[in-house]
């Protein structure tokens, strides 16, 4: 599995049977298509139907949510008994998690991208929250997925098995964010306080930004408390964080924003395309 985390050493599965009932959730695209082409003809008979199920259930948990996801209602679009759909899932709370690891991957895609750029840790670190940007602005039914798994009700009617695929996911956007701030660190371009963790600095970054993020989609009284442009809220609120850290290079807004408006251009197609790729895996 060629993916940023295999590389760093993050804790992933030890074998197939460790991913339940889809064994390749958590290989990065290149290493799917790898996979499905050494599977046996029902082996990929199998997995093409899972995705064909996560396909269908996807728009129903975006668009009218979990009550409305069932089974049944599964079955009857495939043209399926119910007992095929819970042969490849045994119940919809796993296909909720099934969906928020094809999410979380790809949020992993668009971070690992993002920490690949030339330029300054600093820089590294920004591209890395524009890449949050892009995957709430432009990935919209992912990062909605995504919030599901908290929802405990869902989360405690999974298995451990697909709760274990979540974490390691997870783990690996952090790794990718604490990788830049190792290296910051050692370039002496950020000095961290004894009172504080560089994991607990990457928790903070991801506080703030993962958190506002959601706070943007979910609060209807946004508005009517004075905040019109959450986006450029929280780049002020990350511009305050890395200053106060004095992560070099220090910037004024007008530079940090000039900045972040030029990450577009050198990233955008590079998102498309890892978007694209994965989309034609999942068909």
């Amino acid at each position: 599995m060629r993916d940023f985390c295999t590389r760093n050493s993050i804790p992933v599965a030890s074998s197939w049977s460790d991913f339940g009932k889809n064994p390749i959730d958590f290989f990065d695209a290149e290493s799917k298509l790898d996979i499905m082409t050494q599977m046996t003809r029902k082996q990929r008979e199998v997995e093409q139907r899972s995705r064909e199920i996560l396909r269908l259930a996807r728009p129903i948990l975006v668009g009218e949510g979990f009550q409305a996801l069932s089974m049944k209602r599964l079955a009857s679009l495939m043209e399926y008994a119910k007992g095929t759909i819970y042969n490849h899932f045994p119940n919809k709370e796993e296909i909720v998690l099934a969906l928020a690891v094809e999410a979380m991957e790809l949020r992993r895609a668009l971070f690992e991208r993002a920490a690949r750029m030339d330029g300054s840790t600093r820089e590294r670190l920004m591209a890395i929250g524009y890449a949050c940007e892009y995957f709430t602005q432009s990935c919209t039914d992912d990062f909605l997925v995504e919030q599901w798994i908290r929802n405990n009700n869902i989360w405690d009617k999974s298995s451990e098995q697909r709760q274990n695929l979540i974490r390691q996911c997870e783990g690996c956007c952090m790794q990718i964010v604490s990788s830049v701030v190792f290296q910051a660190i050692e370039n002496r371009d950020l000095v961290i306080p004894d009172a504080i963790s560089p994991q607990e600095f990457v928790f903070g970054f991801w506080a703030i930004n993962y958190g506002s993020q959601i706070l943007t989609y979910s609060s209807p009284s946004l508005k009517s408390v004075g905040v019109f442009n959450p986006v450029r809220a929280i780049r002020v609120h990350c511009l305050t964080l890395l200053n106060g850290f004095r992560w070099n290079p220090i910037m004024t807004w007008q530079e940090y924003e000039t900045k972040m408006t030029q990450l577009g251009p050198s990233l955008d197609a590079d998102f498309q395309a890892i978007r694209a790729e994965r989309k034609e895996v999942k068909q």
